[in-house]
């Protein structure tokens, strides 16, 4: 992918995060989530590409959505080019973690991960069953493995103890008996409100203290996630879990089935990759958006597939 555009990203999840991040605190998770989908859409439609979102927020949680199928990008923008723009497809969303935000909970991010045409995996937007590790540990954590055995694995591949193992995991009803599981091996939990985006990287940053991810998520979440984990040379292993009949029919209309299991390379094919993040509010992976006087200061990775490389960019914006 061209540096260029992969800053012009930048400068979309910038904005979808000060938009968002207006709204922390204030009860209103709909209109926060609005808020920064209408920036980003707004800031895609300012750039000389075409993106088609294969994959998006929205459907499962009746939220404002960028939808999936829609193009955005301006690939007209400018008169009589002689080159051809490129042509993306597009992870989105806006606001990751929208209730961390409507409540000033922990971790927010506004995220994009982009690759080439066919590059990413389009998905009904439901539930996955999700196991992520580090490079170290990325070849031996298996989601039909028990949650004893993964941890086990991932300790003796980090050179850890057990107890010295760190679990991320959301913080739902639905993963009671995981959370006790973890318990019971001797590791440590790590619960996050919402954003297994951050948590689901967050192996293939030593500095997060984080070593492995498991647990339920959302579909979106996990090719967004996937992108930049692969660049990072770790791995992601997930399987449809719908919670009701409505999101099995969804999955099978689209053919797929609740047996299969994908990885980092089924979610996110080739090198022509960049995950791109912005914080709103801080977590495992990046600070949230600081207001000081006359400007807003954001904070932002962008990681990119054919070079590996991992920037963290800080932009300080006048009102």
């Amino acid at each position: 992918m061209d540096r260029n555009l992969a800053l012009e990203f930048v400068r979309v999840t910038e904005a979808a995060a000060i938009a968002a991040a207006k709204w922390i605190g204030k009860g209103e998770a709909k209109k926060a989530d609005g808020a920064a989908v209408k920036e980003m859409r707004s800031r895609f439609n300012q750039i000389e590409f075409k993106g088609t979102v294969v994959i998006g927020e929205g459907q499962k949680d009746e939220a404002p959505e960028l939808y999936q199928g829609e193009k955005v990008g301006a690939p007209q923008l400018r008169s009589g080019h002689r080159f051809a723009v490129p042509v993306m497809d597009l992870a989105v969303d806006p606001l990751e973690c929208t209730d961390s935000v409507a409540f000033g909970r922990y971790n927010a991010i506004a995220v994009i991960s982009a690759g080439s045409h066919k590059s990413l995996f389009s998905a009904p937007d439901t539930y996955m069953e999700k196991i992520a590790a580090g490079p170290k540990a990325a070849k031996v954590i298996n989601l039909d493995a028990s949650t004893k055995v993964n941890i086990q694995r991932v300790a003796k591949a980090l050179n850890k103890k057990v107890g010295d193992v760190t679990v991320c995991v959301l913080d739902r009803p639905r993963h009671k008996d995981l959370i006790q599981e973890i318990r019971k091996s001797g590791a440590r939990v790590r619960l996050i409100t919402d954003g297994d985006v951050a948590g689901g990287i967050a192996p293939c940053m030593p500095e997060s203290g984080i070593d492995l991810l498991m647990g339920i998520g959302a579909s979106a979440e996990a090719v967004l996630a996937a992108v930049a984990i692969k660049i990072l040379g770790g791995q992601l292993l997930c399987r449809f879990k719908p919670k009701d009949e409505h999101h099995l029919n969804l999955i099978k209309q689209q053919g797929f089935n609740t047996k299969k299991i994908f990885n980092v390379q089924d979610l996110a094919k080739g090198n022509i990759l960049t995950f791109t993040a912005t914080g709103i509010i801080d977590g495992p992976l990046l600070q949230g958006v600081r207001v000081t006087g006359d400007t807003i200061i954001t904070h932002s990775i962008v990681i990119r597939g054919m070079s590996g490389t991992v920037r963290y960019i800080t932009t300080h914006h006048h009102k």
